[in-house]
């Protein structure tokens, strides 16, 4: 797993009372975690920060989603259920623009 890669996990509700199996994608692997933000089929609440993604054969997500920069989580490396696909090399030039803006870096 690298940074790029979609991967399903559980993930938790911002109250923290429970989990739901989303896709994610990799920020940041290492030797036993994952930081990860989530994405979302929930397309009408898009923030600026949000980066719109479409489904295609290699990133492997059935509907036009969301990359919710702003919803960032580390996680244990165990806890991801599988790779579903990646984001292309323009994608991912994308999402660190996106990632650059949310946290506010030069």
């Amino acid at each position: 797993m690298q940074k790029g890669d979609i991967v399903l996990i559980p993930f938790p509700f911002t109250d923290l009372t429970g989990t739901k199996l989303r896709p994610a994608i990799i920020l940041v692997a290492t030797t036993h975690d994952l930081t990860v933000c989530f994405i979302t089929t929930q397309i009408n609440w898009q923030e600026a920060t949000d980066l719109i993604i479409h489904p295609n054969p290699i990133n492997g997500i059935k509907k036009i989603s969301l990359i919710r920069t702003s919803k960032i989580a580390t996680i244990d490396r165990t806890l991801s259920v599988g790779k579903i696909g990646s984001l292309n090399s323009f994608e991912r030039r994308d999402l660190d623009f996106k990632l650059k803006q949310v946290l506010q870096l030069p």
